[in-house]
């Protein structure tokens, strides 16, 4: 039987590049280093890692690519702001499903749009509404500090919800708290579509991209217990930023560290 070596590299032989991965992850460590410090230069990982710069710039590539670092022309290479959580998949508002290290994590909810208008085909039937019943579409965005970061559009049928607060969403309410407040509506479950995709026009400006970079498109539609279609909604995440957990239905003990850095690779076996 034949095998083949992808790598290129003999059987048990140590990548020079995951030498310096390896070393920039310790680094890290061992120097107690938050997000924004600045990490050695390209020149000195080399002499440190002693391989060739070739290898440096793939092993930062790596570290890029699994949201270790961020390299900043002309700046630098510093630690990276840890990913967001994002669990979709749990019910309730969108800030209520998104966390940091296991916290709530600090959102600011900008209001873009409060309009109603006619819905297109895809929300009638998302909302089992008839054709020509007006819906609210309110639309907002998510800032981490000064940086957007989801970009959210809701569908509501105006049957259900006949007066909404602009002064209160402008405030940063939640949309699902005032729904729950003055009419009672609860979100029980949603039913969900994923697709990373590059960003629409309307994406692009709301969360300032270029139009080559990629995002993660979440379209969903929330029900009562009674099954009832209340908000068909799209929310739009810059793909980078955020990893996504979905749990199944029997609550366990979460045995995948969503946010562990760190390469997934399989190393080769030192000593042959």
């Amino acid at each position: 039987m034949t095998t083949n070596n992808a790598s290129g590299a003999a059987p048990g032989r140590e990548l020079r590049y995951q030498r310096v991965y390896d070393l920039v992850l310790r680094l890290i460590e061992e120097r107690g280093m938050q997000p924004g410090d600045r990490l050695p230069s390209t020149a000195e990982l080399t002499r440190m890692a002693d391989v060739s710069v070739i290898s440096v710039r793939r092993a930062l590539d790596e570290l890029d690519h699994d949201g270790v670092i961020e390299r900043h022309q002309g700046l630098g290479t510093f630690v990276a702001q840890p990913r967001l959580v994002s669990q979709p998949g749990r019910a309730g508002a969108l800030l209520g499903t998104i966390t940091d290290d296991e916290r709530p994590v600090e959102l600011e909810t900008r209001l873009v749009g409060l309009a109603v208008g006619m819905p297109s085909l895809n929300h009638v039937r998302a909302l089992d509404i008839e054709e020509g019943q007006p819906v609210w579409e309110i639309s907002r965005v998510r800032l981490r500090g000064e940086e957007r970061t989801v970009a959210e559009r809701a569908i509501i049928p105006l049957s259900l919800v006949p007066a909404i607060d602009e002064a209160q969403l402008s405030e940063g309410r939640s949309l699902y708290e005032l729904l729950a407040e003055r009419y009672g509506i609860v979100e029980a479950y949603s039913e969900q579509v994923f697709q990373v995709d590059r960003p629409s026009q309307w994406e692009r400006e709301q969360l300032h991209l270029g139009p080559e970079e990629a995002v993660m498109r979440v379209r969903g539609v929330s029900y009562t217990d009674d099954d009832v279609a209340f908000d068909s909604y799209q929310q739009t995440y810059r793909a980078n930023e955020y990893l996504f957990y979905v749990q199944g239905a029997r609550t366990s003990p979460r045995l995948l560290d969503v946010d562990d850095a760190g390469s997934w690779n399989v190393r080769a076996l030192g000593g042959a």
